[in-house]
């Protein structure tokens, strides 16, 4: 089973290391120690932890979509026609293709919140050797 050090499982959580210490010596996430004395935390409790934390999206209707990452517009590039968006959704950097309408419709600038909802029929998962 995967173990992995608080600063790692901050990076994973995209929190900082010491919420996951507070977490820890609140009791809601296990802890033990390695070989080397460090705290080590069980990737599958890591795994069921953050499952359970993770927060329901509002929304303003129903969507089969379950991807859902809220973030901040950090750019727009946009003509006539298209607009490129850029959103900063914790540590992932989202950019979506739309007509330059949508952003206008949408009331879409620099600074506003955004969703993004992502729905794909090919999802790749990578893992590190």
């Amino acid at each position: 089973m995967p173990h992995y050090r608080i600063s790692e499982a901050a990076a994973l959580l995209g929190v900082s290391a010491d919420t996951v210490r507070r977490r820890v010596d609140a009791g809601d996430l296990a802890v033990h120690t390695d070989d080397a004395g460090r705290a080590v935390v069980p990737g599958e409790a890591l795994a069921q932890w953050a499952t359970e934390r993770a927060a329901a999206p509002a929304q303003n209707g129903v969507s089969s979509a379950r991807n859902r990452l809220d973030g901040l517009v950090t750019a727009i590039t946009a003509d006539a026609v298209m607009a490129q968006v850029e959103l900063q959704c914790g540590p992932f950097r989202v950019v979506s293709l739309m007509s330059a309408e949508a952003v206008r419709d949408l009331g879409l600038e620099v600074g506003s919140r955004a969703a993004a909802v992502v729905k794909a029929t090919t999802v790749i998962v990578e893992a590190p050797r």
